[in-house]
C-alpha cells in the first residue's frame, strides 16, 4: 500500500485505543462570513476553559495575519502539525492520531469544511473531527453558513458562487451552536482596514462576495439556521407527526439535488422523517444517493418500469404526508401531449397527500452507449443476426411456393426478429434485424421483385407497420431478457442468502458464523472476503481463487480496526483510507460494534451497485446472528451463575445445620465432664469420650466433603478428568470404609472386563463413600451393603442397603435429585450435606444420580459416561 495513497494507523494506537468511550461534545462557532470573529471567540472561550482547569490544546488554527487573533494563541498548548507534500508545496494539517493518544479535554480545530490533502486518512476535516468525538474528546470548531450542505443551492443563488466544501447537516445534530454575529457594515469596514484579508484579496472580496446585499442574505440564512437548530435541540422529542417523501429521477441530477436540499431544510424545520425514492432509468446509476444520506434521509431505489404504482403503494403504506418532486419547466409540447405528468397522476391517486413541486430547467440525460456496448456480442451476434434473417428468407420462400398466403409471410420475419432479440446482446442487433427483415421482405416478395421500389397500393404502409411492430417486439424482448437476467441474479443472491441463513441456524459459536459467511460470500462475489471481530482481530478469510491474499497485511488490519472503532465504511471506494486493497463495512447492531466485513476491491474486481446492496443486507443478517449467539452465551453464563448460586445455597444450608448438631453435642459433653469432675463414673466418662470421638469423626468427614467441593470449578461446573480404572476407585473406597467402619460387611461385585471411566478419582471416591456411609447409618447393622458395578450404555455403580427410607423422606430426597427448586434434605440424621456433595460431584461429571426403594431396601445408582 503506497504511502501517498494511504495513511496507516500506528500499531501503538491499536493497543491503546478502546471501544465504546462516551462520545465527545461538539461546539460549533457559527458565522455568516469570514472575519465575523469565529476563531477569535473560540480562542477566548478556550482561555476561559483553561482557567477552569480544563486540558485544552490547539489541533489546528488557520494561519491568518490577524494580530488580535494571533495574540490569543499565546498560552494555549499546540500539538505539532502533520506535514503533507503536494505539488512542491508543504501543507500542514492536524495530527489526529497524536490528539487521540493525548486525549485532552478540549481540542480546537479551525475551518471544519476544509478538504484534506491527498495522503490523509480522511477526505474531509469534519471526518477527522468525528474521529476525535468518537474517542471521547470534546471539539471546538468553526464554520460559515455557506458551507452547510442543505443551504448550498441557496448560497449559490445569492452569491453566484458555487461552494464545493460543505459539511452535512447531520453532523451538527447534537452540537451546541454559538452564533458569532456582526453588522454587515462593520464587517465591510474590517475588510477595508485589512483586518480580514490582505489588500489584493480584500479588493477582490469587496467586488464579489462582500457586498451589503449578499451579506444581508447570508446573515439571514445563518440566523434562520441557528434558530432551527436551537428549536430542534430543545424540542427534539416533540416531532411533527409527518412523513416526507422526495421523488428524484436519475436522469435529472441537478433537479434531484435541489429537491433533496429543499426537503432537508423542511424536515429540519419541522423535525420530520423523510425518505428519498430514486427512480432509476440508467444502468450505471449508483443505488446510493450520498447527498440524501448525508442530510439524514433514507434512500430507496426503484426501477423506472411501473414506478408510478410502486410510489403510490409506498406512500400509502408509510403514511406519507407530503411529497416533494421536481417540475421540469422546459418540457417539450409533444411530451405533454402524449405523456401525462407524474404529479398529475399522483394528485389523482393520492388526494390526501400534499405535493410540492420544485421548478427546474435541466436537460434530461440519456444513456450513453460506448462502441463496445453498442456492438456487444461481436462476431457471434453478427453471424447469428444475418444467419437468422437468411433462414427467415428461405422459410418465407418455401411458404410462398406452397401458397400459404402473402399475409402470413411477413409474420415469419417478425418471428425471426424475435429470435434475434432473444439470442443476441443489446438493442443494436434486434433493431438491425428489424430493418433488414423489412428490406428483405420488400426485395424478395414485393413486386417488382429484387427492387426496393413499391408499386402495389397499400404496401408502403404495410412495410412501415411491419417495421414498427418488429422494432417494438424486439425492444420488448430485450427488456424482458434484461429483467430476466436481473431476476436470475437476484434469485442467485437470495439463494445464497437462504443457504447462509440455514447455515446460521446450525452454527453454535461465532467462529462458525465467520467461516460460513466468508465461504459463501467469496463464492458469490468471486473474490477474497475477510471478517473481523468486535476487537478488530481477523477471524476468517476465504478466497474463491488461489492467489496471494490481499486482505491480510498490517495496513488492512488497521483499516478494519478503524472501521470497527468508528462504525463507518472505509477503504477502496470511500473517502477514508482510500489506499486499502479492500472495501470494509462495519457490522453494527443498535449502535453496538460487532465486527467488520472486508471485501477485495480494485480495478479488476469492482463492486456493482447490486452487490453493494446485497453486502449491506448480509451485514444486517450477520449482526443479528452474532447478537443472538452473544445473547445465548450470556444466557448460558446466567444459567451457570444460577447453578453456582444453588450449589452455594445448598451447601450453606447443609453446613449451617449439620455443623450445629455435632458441635452442640461436643460442647455439651465437654461442659458435663468439666462440671462433674471426680463425680462421674469411669464407664460413663468413657462413653461420653466415645461420643466426642464419634462426633469429631463426623466433623472430619464433613470437612473432607467440603474440601472435595473445592476441587470442582464452580465457574463452569467442570472438573479435571482422566481415564481411570473403576476397580481402583472402588478399592480405595472400600479401604477407607474399613478404617472408619471396621465391623460393617460390604459385598462388592465387579465386572469381569476392565472398565475405564473419565473422572476425577478423588471426587468419585468421596461421592461413593458418602452413599455407602448413608447405607451404614440408615441400614440394619446385621445386614451387608451391596456394591455392584456393571456396564450398559453408561457405567452404572449401584449401592444397595437393607432398610427402607420412610415415604416422606424418600419424596423429599427424590425431589431434590430431580427438581432444582426444592430445598435439599438438611439433617445430620438424614442425608444432609452428604447428598448435596454427591449430587454436585455427579452433576459436575455430567452424570446422573437416581434413587429407588424396594421392599425393605434402598438403592442408589450413579450413571457415568465413559
Amino acid at each position: 500500500m503506497s504511502e501517498n495513497n494511504q495513511q496507516t494507523i500506528p500499531e501503538e494506537m491499536l493497543l491503546q485505543a478502546g471501544f465504546g468511550p462516551k462520545r465527545g461534545k461538539l461546539r460549533v462557532f457559527f458565522g455568516f462570513a469570514a472575519g465575523v470573529g469565529k476563531t477569535y471567540t473560540m480562542l477566548t472561550e478556550a482561555h476561559e476553559c483553561l482557567l477552569m482547569g480544563k486540558n485544552v490544546v490547539i489541533g489546528y488554527i488557520e494561519p491568518h495575519k490577524r494580530p488580535d487573533t494571533n495574540r490569543l494563541l499565546e498560552g494555549l498548548p499546540q500539538v505539532p502539525l502533520k506535514q503533507y507534500q503536494h505539488k512542491q508545496l508543504t501543507l500542514y494539517e492536524p495530527d489526529i492520531d497524536r490528539l487521540i493518544q493525548l486525549k485532552p479535554d478540549i481540542v480546537l480545530i479551525d475551518e471544519l469544511a476544509h478538504t484534506n490533502p491527498i495522503g490523509a486518512r480522511n477526505k474531509k476535516r469534519y471526518q477527522d473531527v468525528d474521529e476525535l468525538l468518537n474517542a471521547g474528546i470534546t471539539v471546538y470548531t468553526t464554520i460559515n453558513v455557506q458551507h452547510i450542505e442543505s443551504l448550498n443551492d441557496i448560497v449559490e443563488k445569492v452569491t453566484e458562487v458555487e461552494v464545493r466544501e460543505t459539511v452535512p447537516d447531520t453532523f451538527f445534530q447534537h452540537a451546541s451552536l454559538r452564533v458569532v454575529d456582526v453588522e454587515p457594515d462593520e464587517l465591510i469596514d474590517r475588510l477595508e482596514q485589512g483586518k480580514i484579508y490582505a489588500d489584493e484579496n480584500a479588493k477582490r472580496a469587496l467586488k464579489n462576495f462582500f457586498t451589503p446585499e449578499k451579506l444581508d442574505h447570508l446573515r439571514g440564512l445563518a440566523i434562520q439556521k441557528a434558530s432551527n437548530h436551537i428549536n430542534q435541540m430543545n424540542g427534539g422529542r416533540k416531532r411533527v407527526q409527518s412523513k416526507l417523501l422526495t421523488i428524484i429521477d436519475d436522469r435529472l441530477p441537478k433537479m434531484a439535488e435541489k429537491c433533496i436540499r429543499w426537503t432537508a431544510r423542511l424536515a429540519q424545520g419541522v423535525g420530520a422523517e423523510w425518505t428519498v425514492i430514486q427512480v432509476r432509468s440508467l444502468d450505471d446509476t449508483p443505488t446510493e444517493v450520498p447527498l440524501a444520506e448525508r442530510l439524514g434521509a433514507e434512500v430507496i431505489n426503484i426501477e423506472a418500469d411501473d414506478s408510478f404504482e410502486t410510489i403510490v403503494e409506498y406512500a400509502k403504506m408509510t403514511g406519507a404526508s407530503d411529497i416533494i418532486m421536481g417540475k421540469q419547466v422546459s418540457q417539450k409540447w409533444f411530451q405533454k401531449l402524449f405523456v401525462e405528468d407524474l404529479e398529475d397522476r399522483l394528485i389523482r391517486r393520492l388526494d390526501d397527500i400534499e405535493i410540492h413541486l420544485i421548478p427546474f430547467k435541466e436537460k434530461m440525460q440519456r444513456p450513453r452507449l460506448t462502441f463496445s456496448q453498442l456492438f456487444e456480442g461481436g462476431g457471434r451476434d453478427f453471424t447469428l443476426t444475418f444467419g437468422l434473417i437468411m433462414l427467415a428468407t428461405i422459410v418465407t420462400e418455401g411458404m410462398q411456393y406452397l401458397h400459404f398466403g402473402d399475409q402470413n409471410l411477413m409474420l415469419v420475419y417478425i418471428f425471426f426478429v424475435l429470435l434475434v432479440a432473444r439470442y443476441t446482446s443489446g438493442y443494436l442487433w434486434s433493431a438491425m434485424a428489424s430493418i433488414i427483415s423489412v428490406l428483405s421482405y420488400n426485395w424478395f416478395f414485393v413486386e417488382p421483385l429484387y427492387s426496393l421500389t413499391v408499386y402495389k397500393a397499400g404496401y408502403p404502409i404495410t412495410l412501415v407497420i411491419m417495421l414498427i411492430v418488429a422494432l417494438m417486439i424486439s425492444n420488448l424482448m430485450v427488456r424482458l431478457k434484461t429483467q430476466a437476467e436481473n431476476a436470475k441474479e437476484k434469485e442467485h443472491q437470495m439463494e445464497i442468502l437462504y443457504e447462509l441463513n440455514k447455515q446460521y441456524m446450525e452454527t453454535r459459536n461465532e467462529q462458525e458464523i465467520y467461516e460460513s459467511t466468508t465461504t459463501y460470500l467469496a463464492r458469490l462475489l468471486q473474490r477474497e472476503v475477510a471478517l473481523y471481530d468486535r476487537e478488530g482481530h481477523l477471524r476468517s478469510l476465504h478466497s474463491s481463487r488461489e492467489t496471494l491474499s490481499q486482505l491480510t497485511g498490517k495496513d488492512e488490519k488497521a483499516v478494519a480496526f478503524w472501521v470497527v472503532k468508528n462504525q463507518k465504511e472505509a477503504g477502496r471506494g470511500t473517502d477514508t483510507l482510500i489506499g486499502a486493497n479492500g472495501f470494509y463495512l462495519p457490522i453494527v447492531l443498535n449502535g453496538k460494534p460487532l465486527g467488520a466485513l472486508g471485501v477485495e476491491r480494485n480495478e479488476e474486481h469492482q463492486l456493482a451497485n447490486s452487490q453493494l446492496n446485497y453486502l449491506r443486507l448480509v451485514i444486517t443478517q450477520i449482526a443479528t446472528v452474532l447478537e443472538q449467539v452473544s445473547l445465548a452465551s450470556e444466557k448460558e453464563q446466567i444459567q451457570l451463575e444460577n447453578e453456582r448460586e444453588k450449589v452455594r445455597s445448598n451447601l450453606l444450608r447443609a453446613v449451617s445445620h449439620d455443623l450445629r448438631t455435632p458441635l452442640t453435642t461436643i460442647s455439651g459433653i465437654a461442659e458435663t465432664l468439666s462440671e462433674t469432675e471426680g463425680v462421674i463414673k469411669m464407664e460413663t466418662k468413657q462413653k461420653l469420650l466415645g461420643d466426642i470421638q464419634s462426633e469429631s469423626q463426623w466433623l472430619i468427614r464433613m470437612v473432607e466433603n467440603l474440601l472435595s467441593v473445592t476441587r470442582i470449578n464452580l465457574t463452569n461446573m467442570a472438573v479435571k478428568r482422566s481415564e481411570e480404572p473403576i476397580e481402583e476407585i472402588i478399592e480405595a473406597v472400600l479401604t477407607h470404609l474399613k478404617k472408619v467402619y471396621p465391623q460393617q460387611k460390604i459385598i462388592a461385585k465387579m465386572p469381569d472386563q476392565l472398565i475405564f471411566v473419565k473422572v476425577d478419582p478423588i471426587l468419585i471416591e468421596q461421592a461413593l463413600f458418602n452413599l455407602i456411609e448413608n447405607g451404614v447409618r440408615h441400614g440394619t447393622a446385621d445386614t451387608p451393603i451391596f456394591l455392584r458395578v456393571f456396564q450398559e450404555q453408561e457405567v452404572v455403580i449401584e449401592i444397595e442397603n437393607q432398610g427402607e427410607i420412610p415415604l416422606g423422606q424418600y419424596q423429599k430426597i427424590q425431589a431434590n435429585l430431580t427438581n432444582d427448586t426444592e430445598v435439599p434434605v438438611d439433617s445430620k440424621n438424614g442425608l444432609g450435606i452428604g447428598l448435596s456433595i454427591v449430587k454436585t460431584i455427579i452433576h459436575a461429571h455430567e452424570g446422573k444420580l437416581a434413587i429407588e426403594t424396594k421392599a425393605g431396601s434402598t438403592i442408589f445408582r450413579i450413571y457415568l459416561k465413559q
